[in-house]
């Protein structure tokens, strides 16, 4: 039991280092990725306090160089789901019992191995496995993971120490309790920080986890858990497998221990869960919490009172940074008629200096699509886009995947707001755009609002400040995130807790007490020091 009221080391956003030429944190970076890159590595599962493998080998390789093997992951069947959720069912009362500060001291130690001794494997691993270039691994894999567990930890004082008022005689008590049964985390490629705060936020409030990562993530996952296990976290507390989907959901959406999920990943799959869940309810001890943050159809408005060079970096920073593949990417945007002379030149200037290549060069801003599939998809829409005379591609619109699944920055200008790349979400390097009548400002914030199902993020560009206020009225909906003159990416930790709602999820913000709040369940604790020992109240009295 603890021996006091322990304050938590304050939580600071970790600096972003810049890798800039002959600094020391490059050449050990570009060190790693040729020491990673030398080797082929064989990743097992992580069941309990088992490393596991299978007869089923999973190929591994960077999107930027898919004829290169960096090893294989071992499949999983219903057998090891089976297995890991009864390794964290076994894990769970010590788990539970263990004073909150150990827990917390696992997790600040965590960040700490991210910092320093593996920031840089880390680093080169996601590079490698999700084609980031360094930047977009530092401000990534480094300090958003670095940022979750170190204000997680804060967050979770502070609800421990969230405690009710007591009358006289009473003392009233609040215990944050762990939900009963296991925590099912199911995570996306795109980002190694949401991979690993999605299964360390449940397990740092007492719950246990079973683990699935993206297939295209699993190279920088295996090293995520090589970090937590170093880090202290005890065998079964987090199960890191790789099953099917449907493998995965047929054992447990069916489990009466399952006791919540926590999804980053389509809106589709977290719709089908939901209902799986739904239909599966009387099947639990208790009632499940989804949490989930899905997709985005992300927005800049401008206003034709828009500096220019604010809204083109906007739209070349925001579109096009790891190549259009973050849930907050833009993807469409709105400009006015005023100003758009200035603002194409200006995005077209940009587009024309931006190399396109592998990570390792450190000169490419823009490296591969994660797959084949992601690749296919995106290339569909923008042959469609060539032979269509309502729209028009003013930039890229070509792609190679003879060597990677790379695919040019693409603009295309649309006649119809409603054009199908202004609606559908693509998830990659392709930036939609409608010129709108500047005197039409509130009509098209209209527009902005209806287009589409998803409500993640979305900025206004602007130096009216009524235009401004109009924007942000208007558009409250719209976007859980909403920035005002600049792009519509780059929440930090601490500072933008991150989701959305509508058809982008649940809103219960990665990176804020918010989140935490939904992996406990809190039990009141009433103690009364002199309880009464008579029925009778004073109003039985006869007059």
């Amino acid at each position: 039991m603890p021996k006091g009221i322990y304050k938590v080391p304050v939580a600071v956003n970790e600096p972003i280092k810049n890798y800039a030429s002959k600094s020391i944190e490059r050449l050990e970076l570009q060190a790693m990725l040729k020491e990673l890159r030398s080797k082929e590595i064989d990743i097992p599962m992580y069941i309990g306090d088992k490393e596991v493998k299978s007869e089923t080998k999973v190929r591994l390789s960077p999107p930027h160089d898919h004829k290169h093997t960096l090893g294989h992951f071992n499949k999983s069947d219903k057998i090891h789901v089976e297995q890991a959720i009864a390794a964290a069912l076994a894990a769970k009362d010590k788990w539970a019992s263990l004073s909150w500060e150990h827990r917390a001291s696992i997790f600040l130690k965590a960040a700490e191995l991210i910092a320093g001794p593996y920031r840089a494997k880390l680093n080169a691993a996601t590079m490698l496995g999700q084609s980031k270039n360094a930047y977009q691994a530092e401000i990534d894999s480094s300090c958003e993971i670095i940022d979750f567990l170190r204000f997680n930890v804060q967050y979770m004082t502070e609800i421990y120490a969230d405690q009710p008022v007591s009358g006289p005689g009473v003392w009233n008590r609040l215990e944050w309790r762990p939900l009963e049964g296991f925590i099912y985390a199911l995570t996306p490629f795109n980002f190694t920080a949401i991979a690993g705060n999605l299964p360390t936020s449940c397990a740092m409030m007492g719950n246990v986890v079973v683990w699935k990562p993206s297939n295209t993530q699993v190279y920088s996952a295996n090293v995520l858990m090589e970090i937590f296990k170093k880090a202290g976290v005890p065998d079964g507390v987090i199960n890191l497998i790789y099953p099917s989907g449907p493998d995965a959901a047929d054992v447990v959406f069916n489990h009466k221990d399952f006791a919540g999920i926590h999804f980053t990943g389509s809106t589709e799959v977290f719709q089908n869960i939901w209902q799986t869940i739904g239909n599966n309810i009387h099947k639990y001890k208790s009632y499940p919490r989804i949490v989930g943050e899905t997709g985005g159809k992300d927005f800049i408005m401008a206003h034709k009172s828009a500096d220019v060079k604010v809204l083109s970096t906007a739209l070349s920073r925001g579109a096009f940074e790891y190549q259009g593949q973050k849930c907050s990417a833009c993807s469409r945007a709105y400009v006015p008629s005023n100003i758009w002379g200035e603002v194409k030149e200006l995005v077209l200037a940009d587009l024309k200096s931006m190399k396109m290549g592998p990570t390792e060069d450190f000169t490419n801003f823009i490296n591969a699509v994660i797959d084949e599939k992601s690749f296919d998809k995106l290339t569909k829409y923008i042959d469609a886009a060539k032979k269509d005379p309502n729209v028009g591609i003013i930039a890229g619109g070509n792609y190679d995947k003879s060597k990677g699944y790379f695919i040019e920055p693409t603009i295309i200008v649309a006649k119809d707001a409603k054009y199908v790349t202004m609606c559908e979400e693509l998830f990659g390097p392709v930036l939609t755009l409608f010129v709108y009548d500047a005197e039409k400002f509130e009509e098209t914030l209209a527009l902005v609002d209806s287009t589409s199902i998803y409500a993640l993020t979305g900025a206004i560009i602007a130096q009216d400040r009524y235009a401004i206020e109009v924007a942000t009225k208007a558009l409250s909906n719209s976007a859980g995130n909403f920035y005002i003159n600049d792009k519509c990416t780059g929440a930090v930790v601490g500072q933008q807790p991150f989701g959305g709602a509508r058809g982008s999820g649940t809103n219960d913000k990665a990176g804020a007490k918010i989140n935490l709040l939904r992996w406990v369940s809190p039990r009141t604790i009433k103690e009364v020091f002199t309880p009464p020992t008579d029925y009778k109240y004073p109003f039985l009295q006869a007059d």
